[in-house]
């Protein structure tokens, strides 16, 4: 992270802005960023990846969830500028039109979207959780009696529990445990983009 220069007369003041970079679906954003600002609003109005909502803006819905260095985080809740040369994944990084990503896919077969204003972060947090679950992370709902470390069955409770962080006011629960099902059941589904 590079800071600014301080504006002449200004030599007391904290830099209040700093050149950062995002990696960001695989490609490299060298920013200079007002330190207030959220990772959610960098993406959505420096880098114009819109796919992120801006829900609640409060860390609560869930709808501006994006993958950080491979992990789901509220985007809304993070200042980009403490994310210097992070991995940022949006819905965007994922699949293309032409080229879907295997949960895009099964949101579309199971008609999990209804409004879609929450999708784009259901998918990303599904993504992350199918990882979780692979690499034995337990939720609350995991039995104890599971082997530590071993990947953890995705049962329609486990997908609930883990997906909690994710509101859908349209209600479509149902249709988006069964896509994430569908996927987890295929086993490995690709990552992230580069």
């Amino acid at each position: 992270m590079t800071r600014a220069a301080p504006l002449r007369g200004t030599e007391s003041r904290p830099p209040d802005h700093s050149t950062v970079t995002l990696r960001v679906n695989g490609t490299a954003h060298e920013l200079y960023l007002d330190h207030r600002s959220t990772l959610l609003d960098v993406l959505r109005e420096r880098l114009d990846l819109t796919g992120t909502k801006k829900g609640c803006d409060h860390g609560q819905c869930g709808a501006c969830t994006v993958l950080l260095d491979g992990r789901r985080v509220n985007s809304c809740l993070l200042l980009a500028v403490a994310q210097d040369g992070a991995r940022v994944t949006t819905v965007e990084g994922l699949g293309r039109s032409s080229a879907p990503h295997a949960l895009q896919e099964a949101f579309v077969d199971r008609d999990a979207l209804q409004c879609g204003y929450c999708t784009p972060g259901q998918i990303c947090s599904a993504l992350g959780m199918l990882d979780e679950a692979e690499r034995g992370f337990p939720s609350y709902v995991t039995s104890p009696d599971e082997p530590p470390g071993a990947p953890v069955a995705l049962t329609p409770d486990e997908i609930r529990e883990r997906m909690s962080g994710n509101l859908c006011r349209c209600g479509a629960y149902p249709r988006i445990v069964e896509a994430i099902q569908d996927v987890g059941d295929l086993g490995d589904v690709g990552g992230e983009a580069p």
